[in-house]
């Protein structure tokens, strides 16, 4: 007997259950199903691993140690069927009939399997000079309230790592034959610099970096970047995208690379051999982090104050009436959320499709045009009043800070610049500091209108604001806290000079 029904046609038709499992091929032998699922974490950890599909299945053989590692299992779509078979025998004269019915209980669309192997594990035990092994577990753990005579205990030290292996399956290495020189041959010289490094070289892009001490600014760019962008600019979208921002860098000679992305859709990939062949990069100085036009010095033109950078980062601290945590910005890292390289999901490639292949721009006929596929959205690079940056540290140009207040700030010494200094450009001394105390004010403000429980409304707190905090920095500058970014925060200069060294 099965849940089966006839179709006017004759034809069977299998009844299957609306309901989606997922399916986890346990390596071992399950007796007792609770303490199986205490190796996976319970339920709330396979529901946990289940909501991100990047995650790897992990299985912890010894649940109860913090120190044990894991074994990880692959997530694979599967189209298979939970049944339930009953087998009823009636007794009788002849021996008996069996009747057997078939039940779908579901449909598996996931499974995890386990085809790898667990990763190195380490007791946490020390060895005494008899040879004999010492637990250390009531040591280091703490089990319950300890008194300070706890803390004070002398204790073998003990730091294993997170991960011995990066790697859980076995694969052949092909070592390379030694070379073969002729006689006489003499290897180069190899400074003592490149002796220990990355596997391979860094890619060239070639870019032209400039300090805010060096004496002129570069009129053209290098030849290998000319011939680098040449050697990819065969198809109409690149040349469209060449064309476009040269026309941004005559309209606007100094550009952060967040705002070229969020006007110009192109393969960031691409926009890496792009940029060295119109602009240099500025190391030092109020312009750092920025891509300017070749033969464009910010130095000699005070109109360039307009594109000075502004490193703002979002204070928070008990002073200010928030922490990190109650922040509702996130930020682009944290070492909270690290995630092991054994417990990632290798994504594997997807199928493109003909428009991607052929990077077409135009649609047909009755069809919409392709969405912007690299586009960043405008927050990415301009600030306004009312909005929270989309992260906790922000590379802002001046001339992108869209606040009649800052605005103000900026501009008050126009016609009256003298010098161009490392710290403040062709701004007033201390002009930086006064607008990162205005957008925090107003950053305050969007915090409490989003979380007004954070903040007790009195009438101290908003006369401060309606100064925008300018003696704030000055009264306590030694006790402010500003988010940094090694809290997780994108370096976005560190990020893009490491990506062109």
């Amino acid at each position: 007997m099965t849940n089966t029904e006839r179709s006017p046609e004759g034809t069977a038709v299998l009844n299957v259950s609306q309901r989606r499992l997922v399916c986890v091929e346990y390596p071992g032998v399950v007796r007792h199903l609770d303490r199986a699922l205490e190796t996976l974490r319970g339920e709330k950890g396979v529901s946990k691993t289940y909501s991100d599909p990047s995650k790897r299945l992990e299985l912890y053989y010894r649940p109860r140690d913090p120190y044990c590692h894991p074994v990880c299992g692959n997530r694979y779509p599967s189209t298979n069927l939970l049944l339930r078979v009953r087998r009823r025998v009636r007794k009788g004269e002849g021996g008996g009939e069996a009747q057997v019915a078939m039940e779908v209980l579901g449909v598996i669309g996931t499974t995890y399997k386990f085809q790898g192997m667990a990763d190195f594990q380490y007791l946490a035990i020390h060895m005494r000079p008899d040879s004999t092994h010492m637990s250390l577990y009531d040591k280091i753990i703490l089990r319950q309230p300890e008194t300070k005579e706890f803390f004070d205990m002398d204790v073998p030290l003990f730091i294993p790592p997170p991960i011995f292996s990066r790697l859980d399956t076995p694969v052949d290495y092909y070592y390379r034959p030694e070379i073969q020189h002729r006689e006489g041959y003499v290897p180069p010289a190899v400074s003592s610099e490149n002796l220990i490094g990355l596997s391979r070289a860094r890619r060239p892009h070639n870019a032209i970096f400039v300090s805010f001490e060096d004496k002129t600014v570069p009129m053209e760019p290098l030849e290998p970047a000319v011939q680098n962008w040449k050697r990819v600019c065969v198809h109409p979208s690149e040349i469209k995208a060449e064309e476009e921002l040269k026309k941004m860098f005559e309209r606007r000679p100094i550009w952060s690379r967040n705002a070229v992305k969020a006007n110009l859709d192109i393969h960031p990939e691409k926009l890496k051999l792009l940029l060295p062949y119109l602009a240099y990069y500025m190391l030092t100085g109020p312009w750092r982090s920025l891509w300017v036009r070749f033969g464009y010095d910010p130095r000699t033109k005070p109109e360039a104050k307009a594109y000075q950078v502004l490193d703002f980062r979002i204070r928070c601290g008990m002073k200010h009436g928030y922490t990190p945590n109650d922040l509702p910005v996130k930020a682009k890292r944290s070492t909270y959320n690290y995630s092991l390289p054994t417990t990632v999901n290798k994504a594997g490639p997807q199928p493109a499709s003909l428009r991607e292949i052929t990077q077409e721009g135009s649609a047909p006929p009755g069809r919409k045009p392709a969405p912007l596929r690299y586009k960043l959205k405008e927050s990415a690079y301009i600030f306004r009043d009312g909005t929270l940056p989309p992260y906790r540290q922000m590379f802002y140009q001046l001339c992108d800070l869209d606040v009649e207040s800052i605005k103000k700030v900026i501009h008050c010494n126009d016609g009256q610049e003298e010098e161009c200094n490392e710290r403040d450009g062709w701004c007033l001394p201390r002009t930086t500091d006064e607008l990162r105390n205005i957008m925090s004010s107003m950053i305050k403000q969007v915090i409490r209108a989003k979380k007004p429980g954070l903040f007790p409304a009195n009438a101290k707190d908003t006369a401060d604001e309606a100064g925008h905090g300018s003696q704030e920095r000055e009264s306590g500058e030694e006790d402010e806290e500003e988010f940094q970014p090694s809290e997780g925060s994108d370096n976005e200069m560190e990020t893009e000079i490491l990506e062109y060294m």
